[in-house]
């Protein structure tokens, strides 16, 4: 499955990642990438419940990298491989100031 991701932020321009279908993670080791960030880049939960949906994670894990996080080419290829496989759909679109998710 080719995937293109987008990230958008405030004040950076879209960043638009594309991927071929040998790149995108399984949804297991997609998940499992998402939790090692959210706990690396010491994200919060969104909801005051604390339950922490894939959605969710996306979402933290791009703002707390920033659009900085993403001039790592290398971070960003693997956070791209991540959504794809996480919630395995072609386009997807993560709206940073909105949180929001969509595909």
């Amino acid at each position: 499955m080719q995937a293109r991701i987008t990230v958008l932020f405030d004040s950076a321009a879209p960043i638009e990642l594309q991927l071929d279908g040998a790149e995108v993670l399984s949804f297991d080791a997609a998940r499992r990438w998402l939790d090692e960030a959210f706990v690396r880049l010491e994200c919060e939960p969104l909801r005051g419940s604390g339950k922490v949906l894939l959605a969710d994670k996306l979402i933290q894990v791009a703002a707390a990298a920033g659009p900085a996080g993403f001039a790592d080419a290398a971070w960003a290829l693997d956070y791209a491989r991540a959504a794809a496989g996480a919630l395995s759909k072609a386009l997807v679109k993560i709206d940073v100031p909105r949180l929001a998710v969509s595909y």
